[in-house]
């Protein structure tokens, strides 16, 4: 897997995770917080659990299925970043039609809970 891609990887399962964490095991927490927010390897994770490196692979593995079930299922991910596109649109439109802090606040308010 090229650089680029585990990067992709790795954000999108800290995506998911931020999304879905309370979903999880204990364990899958634990284990994806590891390996993923702290960056340690699974031999790492192996001597800090006293398991096989194997055992550490495969509850990643596993934790990474279920976040992509969650996801397949609730759309979470997709529908706050459609929600995303669709605020930085209508930021774009707001300025285009001259619609400033000072001469609209009250949209520019809704603007700003929409984006919280």
């Amino acid at each position: 897997m090229s650089q680029e891609n585990r990067l992709e990887k790795t954000n999108r399962i800290n995506l998911l995770f931020a999304f879905y964490e309370s979903l999880l095991t204990e364990k899958q927490q634990t284990f994806l917080k590891y390996y993923f927010h702290d960056d340690f390897s699974l031999g790492e994770i192996a001597a800090e659990f006293e398991i096989s490196r194997q055992a550490v692979y495969e509850h990643i593995k596993r934790a990474e299925q279920v976040l992509e079930n969650y996801e397949s299922k609730l759309g979470l991910l997709e529908k706050y970043d459609r929600r995303s596109r669709c605020l930085e649109e209508l930021q774009q439109a707001l300025e285009r039609a001259g619609v400033t802090m000072d001469n609209n606040k009250p949209i520019h308010d809704l603007v700003a809970q929409l984006g919280e």
